[in-house]
């Protein structure tokens, strides 16, 4: 039985994929994108996510999001819309389950500090450390490094990149050289991302004290599903009000979402991926709804990425990652064995340790980090 038989013919397919790196026999008992999806929740890289900053770190509370439970809810929402565009579930959730295997500890604080680290040695982006952490540094085969993923899945997970960067990367570069679009999939992971993480850094943020519903109300699109919530259940508190206005929120972006992409879709006349590939932007809310989720995002940054306690606990996550850059630079032999770079001179040597390092300190959860810069630098740790 043919599994995909029931896609849109814009969908992505496994038997008209760009396929693999290294050739492989194909799956006897799934599709090339389940592969795909499986390989990555066995990888490494998908266990630590459990220890990676979303907002919170990870020891500031049990209840709130981790990078890993970040991309659950982005898989989740990703295969629901897909289903209902006739898009490939499996391609989808996989893009979704890989898109933040690169992140480094402590979120978008961590990803800046190791940036400005890496300024003179290429920068840092986790979205290209992401595709090398599939492409390259997970360990689980004889046969090549990484996890040899389908062309597709590593399209999606490249979301960002320069042009400069694009260059180096052959063919999964080009379309940022061409200036086209990837899969269809791909551009629903994107925005299943931000549906998530929208709401969920509300509930989180509300659970943490440093929002509240009053100030959650100077946001239009929340003050009404909030007075929905009330009329339908009069004398609702708590958590359970929370929860009842939040799933409506997420509930309204994916029934926008959806009807404004079929709409799109519907007047590009798609006929194959190629046409996906030519075509403008084709997955993407309508403009009242783009409006509202754009004043969500001013209102989370303003009062929750930027509250005083965040920012204190960013500011400590910047100097852990710059000081420990610094110490692994200057005294390479304190790192393991594997990431010491011990061939070649001058600053090409530079440049290749400057990366491992690099490598090294974006693979640590929040807690390992922490660890390790007392190792470093306290003078009672062993």
């Amino acid at each position: 039985m043919n599994i995909e038989a029931h896609l849109a013919p814009y969908a992505a397919r496994s038997e008209a994929s760009r396929g693999r790196r290294f050739t492989e026999p194909a799956p006897a008992s799934r599709t090339e994108f389940q592969r795909d999806r499986d390989r990555i929740i066995h990888s490494t890289a998908f266990r630590r996510l459990e220890y990676k900053t979303q907002v919170f770190v990870n020891h500031e509370g049990d209840l709130f999001r981790t990078r890993l439970t970040h991309s659950i809810e982005v898989a989740q929402i990703a295969r629901s819309i897909a289903r209902n565009l006739q898009l490939n579930e499996d391609l989808v959730e996989a893009i979704s389950l890989a898109h933040d295997l690169g992140h480094t500890p402590f979120g978008h604080a961590g990803q800046e500090a190791l940036n400005a680290c890496m300024k003179d040695h290429g920068g840092f982006e986790h979205n290209l450390q992401s595709l090398r952490v599939v492409d390259e540094l997970e360990e689980h085969y004889g046969a090549f490094d990484g996890l040899n993923l389908m062309f597709e899945t590593r399209e999606g997970i490249l979301k960002h990149c320069s042009l400069a960067n694009a260059r180096k990367l052959g063919d999964i570069g080009q379309r940022f050289i061409e200036k086209r679009q990837p899969t269809l999939e791909a551009q629903l992971a994107n925005l299943a991302d931000e549906i998530a993480y929208n709401n969920h850094d509300i509930d989180d943020g509300l659970r943490s004290g440093l929002l509240t519903t009053a100030q959650l109300d100077e946001v239009e699109f929340y003050a009404r599903h909030r007075v929905e919530v009330e009329d339908a259940y009069p004398g609702i508190t708590g958590r359970r009000a929370i929860h009842e206005t939040i799933r409506r929120m997420i509930n309204a972006l994916i029934v926008d979402l959806i009807a404004a992409s079929q709409a799109r879709i519907r007047d590009a006349k798609l006929r194959s991926v190629d046409d996906v590939r030519n075509a403008p932007v084709l997955l993407a809310f309508s403009d009242e709804m783009k409006k509202e989720a754009a004043q969500l995002k001013r209102f989370l940054r303003e009062n929750l990425y930027l509250h005083y306690q965040v920012n204190r606990m960013t500011s400590k996550a910047r100097r852990i990652i710059e000081e420990l850059f610094h110490a692994f630079m200057s005294e390479p032999r304190l790192l393991p064995p594997t990431y010491q770079v011990m061939a070649g001179e001058g600053s090409a040597r530079v440049q290749v340790q400057a990366r491992k390092v690099a490598d090294y300190i974006a693979g640590m959860t929040d807690r390992y980090a922490m660890r390790e810069h007392r190792r470093l630098f306290a003078v009672d740790e062993l």
